[in-house]
């Protein structure tokens, strides 16, 4: 390729396209490794380099320095990278005809907007269920009709007769949605609860680092979070909204706790409440089973002491439930009073 300066009307007296772009990185790095990478483009991706190459005309070195910069700085600045029809549409511009992008970002769109109805669907029922409950009757009957026929069932299955009842006569006869209402509603159900199905799935960043910070001794806990908020404020703002210990269970519905402690044996629950304060032992009791608030009182009133460690390895084996439970939706570790009242 002639590096020389760029003669009236050639194709760097404008911005290079995209395909121009790729164009002139082929013809930088030569035919061996070109042609390693070559091999993983199809036909029709082959005849779009081979037009731009044979229009590219001469490319003076500072523009191929600058391509070759403006590659390389993606990888080395760590760019994040976000999946999103908008993102393929970027990625297109350039290199196809707006005809061409038009025809494949209808079917980019309808696939992708099937693809998240299809990713709501595999949220807990419980929690899809308690979501709905604060909508709009008319936003949660359109959003169930989306859903697959299965997950709709559950989850309307979770919800008070008389709502249930009112949304089904709703789904019934509901019109069709604008797109940009469409639009609206999913970024809603994105943000508030694929977030939730992200966490599930071990799949969001801040969960596992809050998972992590979660076995840490409180002592631990806390210094991390202190460095953290020094340097990041808003990631440790985040990561303390998903933190939860055992001394967090206080703070659980009465239903909540039932369902935690029992899965909890006795002696692990004896072993937790040393050391705590009347107050947070007794709230901790009435959650009990008859039975087992018997053993527990008992052997609180005559057992022995036990070692730090111990305490501590049994408080974490309850707060790891708590949260095992939280993913598997049989509980939630931040429900209000409000939220508890409309199921009654």
């Amino acid at each position: 390729m002639t590096m020389m300066p760029a003669p009236p009307g050639s194709a760097v007296a404008r911005s290079l396209k995209g395909s121009e772009k790729v164009a002139a990185l082929f013809l930088a790095m030569g035919k061996p490794a070109a042609a390693k990478l070559l091999k993983h483009f199809d036909a029709d991706e082959l005849k779009l380099i081979t037009r731009s190459v044979a229009d590219l005309g001469s490319i003076p070195m500072p523009m191929l320095e600058t391509i070759v910069e403006e590659f390389a700085q993606q990888f080395v600045s760590g760019v994040d990278l976000l999946g999103s029809p908008s993102e393929v549409e970027q990625l297109l511009a350039g290199i196809l005809s707006p005809e061409q992008i038009a025809d494949i970002m209808a079917d980019v769109k309808g696939n992708s907007n099937h693809a998240m109805w299809d990713r709501l669907s595999s949220i807990s029922e419980t929690v899809f269920a308690t979501y709905l409950t604060k909508e709009h009757p008319q936003t949660a009957a359109f959003i169930l009709s989306k859903v697959a026929p299965a997950c709709a069932a559950k989850v309307m299955g979770q919800l008070p007769r008389e709502l249930r009842n009112e949304l089904m006569r709703r789904m019934v006869s509901i019109a069709s949605v604008m797109e940009p209402a469409m639009r609206i509603v999913q970024g809603q159900l994105a943000e508030d609860l694929l977030l939730n199905l992200s966490r599930q799935n071990g799949n969001d960043h801040n969960a596992r680092m809050a998972d992590i910070i979660n076995k840490m001794e409180k002592e631990q806990m806390e210094d991390v979070l202190q460095s953290l908020a020094a340097s990041r404020p808003k990631a440790a703002e985040t990561l303390r909204g998903l933190l939860f210990t055992f001394d967090d269970i206080i703070k659980l519905q009465p239903k909540a706790r039932m369902v935690l402690f029992d899965k909890i044996p006795t002696e692990l629950v004896v072993l937790a409440l040393k050391g705590t304060d009347t107050a947070f032992r007794d709230a901790i009791l009435s959650s009990l089973a008859a039975r087992a608030r018997r053993i527990v009182d008992s052997e609180l009133a005559s057992g022995g002491p036990a070692s730090h460690r111990d305490v501590i390895k049994a408080r974490r084996m309850i707060a790891d439930t708590a949260l095992e439970l939280a993913e598997l939706g049989e509980i939630e570790l931040n429900s209000s009073e409000d939220e508890d009242e409309i199921f009654d």
